[in-house]
């Protein structure tokens, strides 16, 4: 009976990861082709001088990082959803 507890604890894990690890995923691409959007744009212009300098934290590069951070963590729950899958099989 335990096994059957691990399975849909770790199944309920894994579908809770991959639902909100979706938002942060998506942010991310978007955020990737508005700079690489911007990009475009400036060398079309002539690459202008408003672009950050190099080795300067932008607004974006710590919203990446906080997305990334909020990625890792739910893939981590979705990991130890796995790990209850796997040992509901072995307890059995």
């Amino acid at each position: 009976m335990i096994n059957v507890l691990l399975w849909v604890v770790g199944i309920c894990l894994v579908a809770l990861a991959a639902w909100r690890i979706r938002g942060p995923l998506a942010r991310a691409n978007e955020l990737d082709r508005l700079a690489e959007n911007a990009k475009r744009y400036e060398s079309w212009r002539g690459a202008s001088t408003t672009t950050a300098a190099d080795g300067e934290t932008t607004g974006a590069d710590v919203m990446r990082a906080m997305l990334r951070r909020q990625v890792y963590i739910w893939a981590a729950v979705g990991a130890v959803g796995i790990v209850l899958i796997v040992a509901g099989f072995v307890i059995r």
